[in-house]
């Protein structure tokens, strides 16, 4: 397995708009397996994501 981002790998990675996760807001929770997280967009425009 490579780490390596190549052009195959942008175009079939799937793209989501932050402000469309928070709803216009600037947090929002996401769920993977029984784990949730917390997305929250700062004052600076920059993410954050915490368990």
């Amino acid at each position: 397995m490579t780490d390596r981002f190549d052009a195959a790998t942008a175009q079939s990675t799937p793209i989501h708009d932050a402000e469309t996760l928070t709803k216009g807001g600037n947090l929002a929770r996401i769920r993977l397996e029984d784990a949730e997280y917390t997305l929250r967009i700062t004052r600076q425009g920059k993410l954050i994501l915490t368990k």
